[in-house]
């Protein structure tokens, strides 16, 4: 009973809530129960880390036998638990935890850990200027926000973040003040007397300079100091970067994992839970949007539908191209990290379309929710005569668009062209 007295308070209402389900003679799938979710900053627990058990063990063991690599790079998508793992792995170093498990060690540490407040805890991640840090963003200028985020959904994406600091049509990255900010924090003495760790979550968003600057910490690391980079696209984080770090691949969730964290968690049917976690395709961040039916993916949809039906009106009759128009204005208002981000879902709407076409319905995860729209339909308007050509232009536009070109000429311009190569025989 003492731990629980511990809890906060919002801790201890998810444990009540557990405990509820529990009394309610629910019937859970076997395995269940080892993916309580509670709140996730009630002291971050690997166990409450869904999936990826081999990591955890690498880590834990690793940790308790003193091997701990100085520099370390987690690999995964979106939704696979880099950042949550990342947090438990720290906590277990920085707290002198044993076992299997964030117990065993400094409890008043393991406590400072609830509110992701751990004076040798130390995070880095992608900025934008705003309307009340005006230039030269850092990482510690969005703490609040930062900790917020965490709090809301540790597994949410970028895309995310970006979301709660309004990026509107600017690019987020990672600066070099920011490396400027991790000499500070890493020349300071450690609270604890032990470690100092550097959590850099999304690494290929730095800059050069940034990269530069924080390759010269790499070669030359201080005492008990530990670098943990997070990326979804290890390519993107340069080489020299790379070589000096550990590498571990993380995997996307499996559907059972991902289906049996939403029952528990979320409190939905065995059946509405496993076509969630289908659709996800191994993200448990998409799994929780869609389930709220309030994620990106709602707004994506609806514009690719205006598109793809203004395309098909604009063969041959000019005043539908005026719709491919207004359509690219109403694309060009949104962030640039919208766009992209919008693009990226357009490939992957005609990939499936592609795989429908072929008859390879089980790898078919998407069900759009327009009225009147059918993937089945729209089909065979996608084959091996264009899907080459529109993947190019998809990828063109977004290149251009991160390159800061005009939004507005590029959509058109992809907008005319999908309009011939969707009619292409």
């Amino acid at each position: 009973m003492l731990k629980l007295l511990l809890l906060s308070d919002s801790c201890f209402l998810a444990l009540a809530s557990w405990l509820f389900l529990l009394s309610s003679n629910l019937k859970l799938q076997s395995g269940i129960k080892n993916y309580i979710t509670f709140d996730y900053l009630c002291l971050m627990q690997f166990s409450h880390i869904l999936g990826q058990d081999y990591i955890k063990s690498h880590l834990t063991k690793s940790a308790a036998s003193g091997r701990i690599p100085h520099a370390q790079l987690f690999v995964g998508p979106e939704g696979s638990g880099t950042l949550p793992m990342a947090i438990a792995y720290a906590q277990y170093i920085l707290c002198n935890n044993s076992g299997s498990e964030n117990a065993g060690g400094n409890e008043a540490c393991n406590l400072k850990f609830e509110g992701i407040s751990h004076p040798d805890l130390h995070f880095i991640y992608p900025t934008v200027s705003t309307d009340t840090v005006k230039s030269k963003p850092k990482s510690i200028d969005f703490i609040a926000d930062w900790r917020l985020f965490l709090k809301e959904n540790p597994y949410g994406g970028l895309f995310d973040w970006y979301r709660i600091l309004g990026v509107q049509n600017k690019q987020g990255e990672i600066r070099v003040d920011d490396a400027q900010e991790i000499l500070k924090s890493l020349a300071l003495k450690s609270y604890e007397g032990g470690y100092k760790v550097m959590i850099i979550w999304m690494a290929d968003k730095m800059n050069i300079a940034a990269s530069n600057k924080l390759l010269k910490l790499l070669e030359e690391p201080s005492d008990k100091t530990l670098f943990i980079l997070i990326t979804e696209n290890e390519e993107d984080v340069i080489q020299t970067i790379r070589s000096r770090c550990q590498v571990l691949h993380f995997n996307a969730l499996s559907e059972k994992i991902i289906a049996e964290a939403l029952v528990v968690s979320q409190n939905i049917e065995v059946r509405t839970a496993t076509q969630l976690a289908h659709q996800s395709q191994g993200n448990y961040n998409k799994a929780l949007q869609l389930l709220q039916d309030d994620g990106e993916d709602v707004f994506f949809e609806k514009w690719f539908v205006d598109w793809v039906r203004a395309a098909f009106r604009a063969k041959g009759n000019a005043a539908a191209i005026q719709d491919l128009i207004q359509w690219s204005e109403q694309i060009a208002g949104l962030g640039r990290e919208t766009q992209k981000k919008f693009l990226h879902f357009c490939i992957d709407m005609f990939r499936q379309a592609l795989l429908l076409n072929y008859q390879t319905t089980s790898l078919v995860y998407m069900e759009p929710k327009i009225e009147k729209f059918k993937l089945e339909n729209f089909a065979p308007f996608v084959n091996g005569r264009n899907i080459e050509e529109i993947f190019k232009e998809l990828s063109d536009a977004m290149y251009h668009i991160e390159r800061n070109g005009n939004a507005k000429i590029v959509l058109t311009d992809l907008s005319i062209k999908l309009t011939r190569l969707i009619h292409k025989k």
